[in-house]
């Protein structure tokens, strides 16, 4: 059957309709998948179109996935975080939706503070075990969508489950029929799908799910997780690994709209934020993410990456506050005692903080040549220097420059005494043996013992 399609404008053919392959032995792809091996990246040369949509967006799973894999947050920080991913996302949603587990009175209490802050964006959804009772408390709770989940490959169907596919399609899509029934909306995790016989079981899969939310009136979202962070963004790659492969595979053969194709994905082999923005270009609207990645194992997408990947892609933020990243970063630093690793990019200590002297030269010069942009305005982030024996004169005079806020006719130069004298004290320091980097704390003393107290840091006149 031929139809003109309306982001192409092209006649193509969509009669694609693949049946369920039954197999009596899993499909585990032991060419690509040999465990004693790396995982390898097979390809087969076939392309499919780019197709960004119309609208992208962002949503949160560090109430769930993230809670994972550290020490579940108290009800109180849940609330500020939830706020910070509102004040963050800004007045378009840009953040779209967050997802929160029911299960205890925690998460409960949780819920209902967040709902009575009357915030538009996020919204709030959930994700629970799939039963008519869970069901129905999502909708006695006032929440539309809960995501299920519905694992795809031969490793959990055969291995996990003790389940043919027949037998897990039928139970999926009965536990999919309870959520219509509730009212509710159901987003199927489709659980390692860059391990899952795509053409054989997730397509007839989904198109069942299709059939059946057409019949019920409710949408169904599919979120396409990299569970195991095996995808690959590269053209040209074969299934199940290719994330533009699997993204066209679900709308061209499957039906599912962009705003109901979501992808979710792990870090395991550094990709994960490669592999979002390509789900993104490929006709995903969703990227599912974490704050500061933080999920299991390596961690899933970080939520604060994909904003600056939005602005990349679209050359806007489109209300989307950035500086609300540095809060972020501060809050899980202060407040809950997260040890950021402090070479994280946005939120770690010495993102944009440089210890080679030349380096530093440059800096004085024009912050521009070393830091990847005014990281002043869009994160309240001065590029910065950290004095070591490395340093140098250029180094030292950023740094004073920055921390005492002397600017035009004020700042000082390489050559100034007070930068000179301050020099001989750092080398002194380091030819006695000292190998860490000189505190705040320790240069201000000595500045303070060389200037006569006539300089203070900023915030400190």
């Amino acid at each position: 059957m031929l139809e003109l399609s309306s982001k192409t404008n092209l006649l193509e053919e969509n009669d694609y309709r693949y049946s369920l392959q039954d197999v009596k032995e899993p499909v585990l792809y032991r060419d690509v998948y040999d465990y004693d091996e790396v995982p390898k990246v097979a390809f087969n040369h076939r392309r499919v179109p780019m197709s960004m949509p119309e609208d992208i967006w962002i949503t949160d799973t560090s109430f769930r996935d993230g809670q994972q894999s550290i020490n579940p947050y108290t009800p109180d920080q849940i609330v500020d975080l939830f706020k910070l991913l509102s004040k963050l996302g800004g007045p378009y949603g840009i953040i779209r939706q967050t997802e929160f587990f029911i299960y205890s009175q925690r998460d409960r209490e949780a819920i209902a503070r967040c709902m009575d802050l009357g915030l538009k964006f996020p919204e709030i959804t959930t994700w629970i075990r799939a039963s008519r009772e869970d069901f129905k408390a999502v909708k006695d709770l006032g929440i539309r969508e809960t995501g299920i989940l519905v694992s795809c490959s031969d490793y959990h169907i055969f291995k996990k489950l003790k389940m043919t596919r027949s037998q897990a399609m039928e139970h999926y899509l009965a536990t999919v029929k309870d959520a219509f029934d509730a009212g509710v909306m159901p987003r199927c995790h489709l659980e390692d799908i860059t391990r899952a016989d795509f053409y054989g079981f997730v397509v007839p899969f989904v198109n069942e799910l299709m059939r059946l939310s057409e019949e019920a009136r409710i949408p169904v979202r599919i979120r396409a997780c990299d569970t195991m962070g095996y995808g690959v963004p590269y053209t040209e790659v074969a299934l199940p690994r290719s994330v533009p492969g699997i993204i066209y595979g679900l709308q061209h053969y499957s039906g599912v709209a962009s705003e109901n194709l979501e992808w979710h994905g792990h870090n395991d082999f550094y990709k994960a934020v490669a592999n979002a923005a390509t789900a993104w270009l490929y006709g995903a609207s969703g990227v599912n993410c974490t704050l500061l990645g933080i999920g299991e194992r390596t961690g899933n997408v970080p939520l604060e990456a994909m904003v600056m990947e939005y602005a990349s892609l679209r050359g806007a933020l489109d209300g989307m506050d950035p500086t609300v990243i540095t809060e972020i970063g501060d809050y899980y630093r202060n407040v809950i005692g997260y040890p950021i690793p402090p070479m994280t990019p946005f939120v770690g200590r010495n993102f944009n903080v440089t210890r080679a002297g030349i380096h530093a030269d440059g800096l004085l010069k024009d912050e521009e040549i070393y830091n990847i942009f005014n990281t002043e305005k869009l994160l309240h982030r001065p590029a910065s220097v950290a004095i070591s024996k490395n340093s140098g004169l250029a180094g030292i005079a950023y740094w004073i420059n920055q921390n005492y806020g002397l600017k035009g006719g004020d700042e000082l130069s390489k050559h100034s005494p007070l930068v000179e004298a301050l020099k001989e004290w750092v080398d002194l320091q380091y030819e006695g043996g000292r190998t860490s980097s000189l505190s705040n704390d320790e240069l201000e003393t000595k500045i303070s013992e060389l200037s006569g107290g006539k300089l203070a840091p900023v915030g400190r006149n």
